[in-house]
Formats: structure tokens, C-alpha cells, sequence
């Protein structure tokens, strides 16, 4: 039975992959169902938490690094070199928690940027791992807001189309750059 995928929680002077920032149309392509698990994916798999450890993040989508695939890996636990990140292909959200939380939220696709955005807090998802396998996860806090996050992604939607203080949100793109034009804002409970 393999095992998963371990990556050293390192930083790189060269990362494998780019990643796409705010503003860029290819973070609002819709990603495509993964159809195949093979070593191909597992290397995309491993030059994805690479980018993402080198830029301090504990979540990464495929569509962020030019991917339109299902893909997203997540790792909460980046002072512990022994847990394995988790990768989820093709994740599907099967039921969500009835309390709402708010939390600061920020995204590797807009950095220094961090803003409130209330989401579920608990859910429950449905997805294969990195051998393809069949598997669910009930998640809470910091690992269900970081999958509902990354699972934004794959449909496009970025978390500051979620954030409902105007004022802040213009005031902290502007801050770092980056253009209000560029967020499509949700309706609310979207």
C-alpha cells in the first residue's frame, strides 16, 4: 500500500512552479476533473507543495500555478516535518457545518493581503487522494476554512470576491498593489 507524498517543508531559491496573482484571467478558468491518477499527477503533486512551501503557504490550488485541474494540497502543520500534507483530487464539499465563522483569511495569488471572510465551520468533503483512492474528511477551523479556500479556486472565485467590508478590501489592495477592477464580488451566502 503506498504511502503519502512527503516533501521537505523547506524553502526553495527556485521554486518549480509560478504562481498566478490577482488579476491574471487564467485564477478565473473554471479547473477540469482530474480523470487520471498516475506518476505524472504525483509530480505535479510534489512541484505544488514545493511552490507552496517556499512561499510560506499552507494551501495551494492547481489553478494557481497555471494548472486547470482539481488539485489542491493543503498543509496545516508546517512546523511538523513528520505530518504529510493532504492532497485532494476532484474534492467535493458534501455537507456543510450551520455555524458560520468569521476569520482572516490571505492567499499566495494576493500576498500581504489579509481580510475577514465568514464561511462554514465545519464541513465534510469527499475526494480521491494522491494513489486515487477513494477517501472523506470531516474538517473544522483553520483546515476547513483552508479547503473551502483552496476549493474557491477551483471554480474560479478568489476569497476577496467574498469579502463583504468594501471600505477594507480596497484600502488593502490598494495597499499591495492590486486593483479593486479585478474582484467579482459574490453575492452574499455565495
Amino acid at each position: 500500500m503506498p504511502t503519502s507524498i512527503l516533501v521537505d517543508k523547506k524553502k526553495l531559491a527556485k521554486p518549480p512552479l509560478d504562481i498566478h496573482y490577482l488579476g491574471d484571467r487564467l485564477l478565473r478558468q473554471p479547473a477540469k476533473r482530474i480523470t487520471s491518477v498516475d506518476e505524472d499527477l504525483r509530480q505535479t503533486i510534489v512541484a505544488m507543495l514545493q511552490t507552496m512551501y517556499s512561499a510560506d503557504g499552507i494551501g495551494l490550488a492547481a489553478p494557481q500555478v497555471g494548472i486547470h485541474k482539481q488539485l489542491i494540497v493543503i498543509d496545516c502543520e508546517l512546523d511538523k516535518p513528520d505530518v504529510p500534507p493532504l492532497v485532494l483530487i476532484n474534492p467535493t464539499i458534501k455537507k456543510y457545518g450551520k455555524a458560520l465563522c468569521k476569520d482572516q483569511e490571505g492567499c499566495l495569488s494576493i500576498p500581504g493581503v489579509y481580510l475577514d471572510v465568514e464561511r462554514p465551520e465545519t464541513i465534510e468533503v469527499a475526494y480521491k487522494d494522491e494513489f486515487g483512492r477513494p477517501r472523506s474528511l470531516k474538517a473544522d477551523g483553520l483546515l476547513a476554512r483552508a479547503i473551502q479556500h483552496e476549493m474557491d479556486h477551483l471554480g474560479g472565485v478568489l476569497f476577496v470576491d467574498r469579502v463583504e467590508n468594501k471600505l477594507a478590501l480596497t484600502e488593502e489592495l490598494q495597499k499591495k498593489g492590486f486593483s479593486l477592477q479585478h474582484v467579482q464580488r459574490l453575492n452574499p451566502g455565495a
